[in-house]
């Protein structure tokens, strides 16, 4: 059966960004233990105010909102995580380097599962479908 992951990566190789600095995602089709990319979604940002201040501010962690650091209220507030787990609703989970407790919450609901590493890419799913492939067989993931 197969299903899909999402991946925060800012080259493609690594799974280097966290899941609130993801600008888009690059969704991988995994059948058994292969896989293969899909296609690349882009978030959709909202626009910056003052002349892009806010955005700049943001980068140096001076907006005072908040949210530089998490805590699910960042310059874009809430509705950047729904507008992020909205875009990857379809996806079985999510790889990203962090997701914050905001984030994981919204996944939850949409029974995406979440996974925090920072490793290749092709590493990650590789584990993660050698993990579904044997979740979905019922069989023991110990080793013997």
């Amino acid at each position: 059966m197969a299903y899909k992951v999402a991946v925060g990566s800012s080259n493609g190789e690594m799974v280097d960004l966290k899941f609130g600095e993801a600008s888009k995602f690059m969704i991988y089709e995994v059948d058994g233990e292969q896989f293969k990319l899909h296609e690349m979604r882009q978030v959709l940002t909202n626009p910056v105010s003052k002349e892009g201040l806010d955005s700049i501010a943001c980068s140096k962690n001076e907006c005072g909102k908040n949210g530089c650091a998490g805590n699910g209220r960042g310059c874009n507030g809430a509705s950047d995580v729904v507008e992020k787990v909205t875009l990857i609703e379809d996806c079985r989970c999510v790889v990203c380097q962090k997701v914050g407790f905001q984030a994981q919450k919204q996944l939850e609901r949409k029974a995406i599962s979440v996974f925090d590493v920072t490793c290749l890419v092709s590493e990650a799913l590789s584990k993660i479908a050698y993990y579904y492939n044997k979740l979905d067989r019922h069989e023991s993931l110990r080793k013997k």
